[in-house]
């Protein structure tokens, strides 16, 4: 899907032309057959042909396993084989031979064979450019609190949980700027990739930026929390670019779709988040061979890579439609000339309606309307979150406000990636469920197209999502609230400190004063971390346990009733050895 932006004052990006799906049974092998239990998910294929003007791609389905015959038939009617995803059973084949998808479907074990595109693979598919590095702008020195953070109460719950560096998200976008000093603390390297075209590019850099889009998608699930620009719905846990899209067109084809989804499974992504639709086509329509190949082959690989523990978030398109009432599609191909069609249900737009994917709807800037763009549903929507302005990350170190489901889509994964970090034996589908449950209920507003109850809509789902439920609170922490985001360094063998200075706050501090600390060092066994309080008693939070262990990012309930609450309050940090050193990244008290 080609990502579109109107500039109206702030950029309006929409993930458009739409960005939604809708989930049916798929014919052929049982989707269940695609999970942890399926082996090496990508083959390498010899290098195919070189590449030739009218040359088109391909699904070409058949049974999980070694799909050794199946490409041996490729190649002697005349295709080459590009890549291959034998765990399910998938085969991506170019030809330029007009009659290659109707001979291949006679070829025995082949299930479906379908076209993944109306216009030719681009050249670059042979030997694809890196994308620009981007210089980078000077940081911003604030990082302001944003009211879409507000909303689902994302700055609540950093209080408690910030996320935890061993969850993993993946970013299937179109690139991500890993440079941005917003996103290098968090960005894991090792992970990403760049599925263009289909095949699995881990160079360097690979994985960078063709647009903006796929940047700015990473900051609302990740921007790290360190005092400058934006912070992220889960600031600690760490994220993954798989880039899906294509360069110059910015569309995202069925072949790439699913070398992202199954590099996704096979690298231990706890959350994906896909802002996006599969190209060319709108919806896809089970009645027409090729659209029902991508069906399949789509299916099948988020069927995989929710069978190895991914859950997958995706936005539901930005066309204000009712996608539980299809009726017409003039925007597809969109890879060629668009055509008017009549469509049913049974017509889906993937991967957001596939079984099993989180379905996101936008929030206006109320945080209780339906972003006017946003598409809806009932049974269909799954939950909403902010979608109209939303500031975070763009290329060069930079920043935009941009609106679209796509940017009401990562709020969700990011609230995803808390959950799993405060339950990391959650399944996708625990994940899933407790999204829905931890929603905050959104009425239907006086507007005949939103059908259902406060409990579950058509507009809302079962409500916008709650960052701070997430990680196990309840309700939102009671009294003022203090932070300190400057960062302090920790050398080795030394003490500092930071301060707050407490005002507004009548008579004592409380029995359960919350300390929120978040140090990072990588061995906290070498640290005494104290809360200092304005006469200068001291009261221990850590005292040089942990080991090896990397960073504190705790809250401690500290009886400080006997102290005045407002004058100047320090965390006291002393580094008590050697070798490993750190900074106070953050801290805050809670009244």
């Amino acid at each position: 899907m080609r990502i579109a932006a109107i500039a109206l004052g702030t950029t309006l990006a929409l993930a458009g032309p739409v960005s939604l799906a809708q989930a049916a049974p798929l014919d052929n092998e049982p989707l269940a057959a695609f999970t942890a239990n399926a082996r090496a998910a990508q083959q390498a294929p010899a290098a195919p042909a070189a590449w030739a003007a009218g040359t088109r791609a391909y699904l070409v389905i058949t049974a999980p396993g070694d799909t050794t015959a199946v490409r041996n038939a490729v190649a002697a009617n005349g295709g080459s084989v590009f890549s291959s995803f034998d765990a399910i059973g998938v085969v991506v084949a170019h030809s330029t031979s007009a009659s290659f998808a109707t001979t291949m479907r006679g070829v025995a074990g082949v299930q479906k064979v379908g076209a993944t595109r109306t216009s030719d693979v681009p050249a670059d598919a042979y030997n694809p450019a890196l994308p620009a590095n981007p210089a980078q702008s000077a940081a911003p020195t604030t990082e302001p609190v944003r009211s879409d953070m507000t909303q689902i109460k994302a700055d609540q719950a950093w209080a408690v949980n910030p996320g935890s560096a061993t969850v993993k998200v993946g970013i299937l976008d179109t690139g991500v700027d890993d440079q941005h000093q917003d996103l290098a603390p968090n960005f894991n390297a090792a992970d990403s990739v760049s599925c263009a075209y289909g095949k699995a590019d881990t160079r360097a850099g690979a994985w960078r930026d063709v647009d903006q889009h796929g940047t700015h998608v990473a900051g609302t699930v990740a921007a790290a929390k360190n005092g400058k620009g934006a912070i992220g719905v889960a600031p600690g846990v760490k994220i993954s670019s798989v880039r899906i899209a294509e360069p110059g067109s910015t569309l995202f084809f069925a072949e790439n779709t699913i070398c992202g989804l199954v590099w996704a499974g096979d690298h231990g992504f706890k959350v994906t988040n896909n802002s996006y639709y599969t190209d060319p086509w709108q919806f896809n329509c089970p009645n027409n061979l090729d659209q029902a190949a991508i069906l399949e082959g789509v299916g099948r690989a988020q069927a995989y890579a929710d069978g190895k523990g991914s859950l997958q978030v995706a936005a539901a398109g930005n066309s204000n439609v009712d996608l539980a009432n299809k009726t017409t599609d003039s925007s597809s191909p969109n890879d060629s000339t668009p055509v008017s069609r009549t469509i049913t249900n049974d017509c889906l737009d993937i991967p957001a309606e596939l079984p099993g994917v989180v379905t996101v709807a936008a929030n206006g800037t109320s945080g209780t309307s339906k972003a006017s763009f946003s598409n809806y549903g009932r049974d269909v929507i799954e939950v909403s979150a902010p979608g109209e302005s939303v500031y975070s990350t763009v290329p060069g170190g930079k920043y935009s406000s941009l609106s679209g489901t796509s940017m009401a889509s990562p709020h969700v994964a990011g609230v995803a990636a808390l959950l799993a970090s405060a339950n990391p034996a959650y399944t996708p589908a625990d994940l899933r469920a407790k999204l829905g449950e931890h929603a905050t209920d959104l009425a239907c507003p006086s507007d005949a197209r939103c059908t259902g109850t406060t409990a579950k809509n058509s507009f809302f789902g079962e409500g916008r999502v709650d960052a701070l439920k997430a990680v196990g609170g309840s309700t939102p922490p009671p009294g003022k609230y203090f932070e300190n985001l400057t960062d302090v360094t920790v050398p080795d063998n030394t003490t500092v400190e930071s301060a707050i200075t407490v005002s507004g706050v009548t008579g004592n501090a409380p029995a359960t004063l919350k300390v929120g600390v978040d140090v990072k060092h990588t061995y906290i066994g070498d640290l005494k971390v104290d809360l200092i309080a304005p006469d200068g008693s001291v009261y221990n939070l850590h005292n040089r346990t942990g080991s090896g262990t990397d960073n504190i990012v705790q809250t401690y309930t500290v009886n400080a009733s006997s102290e005045v609450a407002n004058g100047v309050w320090k965390l006291r940090v002393s580094d008590n050895a050697s070798a490993d050193t750190g900074k106070i990244d953050a801290w805050n008290l809670t009244f």
